[in-house]
């Protein structure tokens, strides 16, 4: 066998990392020399959601983990971590090994506000995590029981002024809780929050009645406005749906400007390679864009929305200024 002087130069690199770095930076430092991602994957790939099963992020993540696997060659397991509004999937991953085989899903909405209003976060999305791919893009839907008597949002904010309403949420300081504040504020409503472990038992409450208003993900909560389970008042989107055209934004009853949703993404631990993330990205962004899963997503009211890693950090940056303000102007204090 016949090694070239790069070869031997590159065997003789890897030997001497190998000698004097860590387990994990080696395999750092090896794919980044290699400048591919070596023979990665060589085993199942993890995907953390840290929320319940049947939420937006449930719902993207089994869309794309038999595509994803049949991309990578190996198998993509779904593990829903609830708990902690989802800093407690979101902490597993900061602590995993950075070798590319543990990988989050998530609305990163929700990941950018947890530093502002969780003072002791066991870890910094910031530097802990690093972006992977954005994937899709689904609006709040204010909706309210059919025995609600409201049909636009400006029925609603009269009626909160008279009458006692409970308004659930996916989890205290969660992006719908959040964006709830924000609306309340804007427009002159009064309700009180409760919050849950999950937008579906909040969707479910709110179509029992045990709940009058909800506002959470289109994704997860348009099947029960279909069914009748649920009236709709307005979608949080700058710009009207298409799946329910005839349905004005909130921003059209009175608060001009406003947008709000779940912007579904893909993070990794901070150190997993360049390399590996690039061609994660490449896959994730194929399989999303595929007819099938796009057509699917659109049928339930979200919209594919890709990014690269750097647009995503950007995007990460935005939303963590935006949700800090929006936490100190409100005064949102969490025990």
């Amino acid at each position: 066998m016949t090694i070239s002087r790069r070869g031997a130069l590159g065997a003789a690199l890897a030997t001497t990392l190998a000698a004097s770095l860590p387990a994990r930076s080696f395999a750092q430092a090896a794919a980044g020399a290699q400048g591919g991602t070596g023979n990665w994957p060589s085993k199942p790939i993890r995907i953390i959601v840290p929320y319940p099963p049947g939420g937006s992020s449930d719902i993207i993540a089994r869309a794309i983990s038999q595509p994803l696997s049949e991309a990578l060659g190996q198998p993509v397991v779904i593990d829903n971590k609830a708990g902690a509004n989802g800093n407690l999937g979101a902490d597993l991953l900061a602590k995993a090994p950075a070798d590319g085989y543990t990988l989050m899903l998530c609305d990163l909405g929700a990941l950018a506000i947890s530093p502002s209003l969780y003072p002791k976060l066991p870890f910094d999305p910031s530097k802990d995590l690093r972006s992977v791919s954005m994937l899709a893009y689904s609006p709040h839907l204010l909706v309210v029981h059919p025995s609600v008597q409201a049909s636009t949002l400006k029925e609603l904010v009269e009626l909160s002024k008279k009458s006692d309403l409970n308004f659930a949420v996916t989890a205290s300081g969660s992006t719908a809780h959040l964006a709830g504040i924000e609306l309340q504020r804007r427009i002159g409503a009064k309700w009180e929050y409760v919050p849950y472990k999950g937008g579906v038992q909040a969707v479910l409450d709110t179509v029992s009645g045990q709940t009058q208003v909800l506002m959470n993900g289109m994704l997860a909560t348009y099947p029960q406005v279909q069914a009748g389970k649920l009236k709709l008042i307005a979608v949080s989107k700058a710009t009207r749906m298409p799946l329910i055209g005839s349905v004005p934004t909130i921003a059209e009853q009175g608060a001009p400007g406003y947008e709000s949703g779940t912007w579904q993404g893909v993070v990794a631990a901070r150190g997993v390679p360049d390399a590996i993330v690039t061609r994660l990205n490449r896959e994730l962004v194929r399989i999303i864009r595929t007819a099938d899963i796009r057509a699917r997503l659109a049928g339930q009211g979200a919209e594919v929305v890709t990014m690269t890693a750097p647009e995503q950090d950007q995007f990460f940056a935005k939303e963590r200024a935006r949700w800090a303000q929006v936490i100190k102007e409100a005064n949102v204090r969490l025990d």
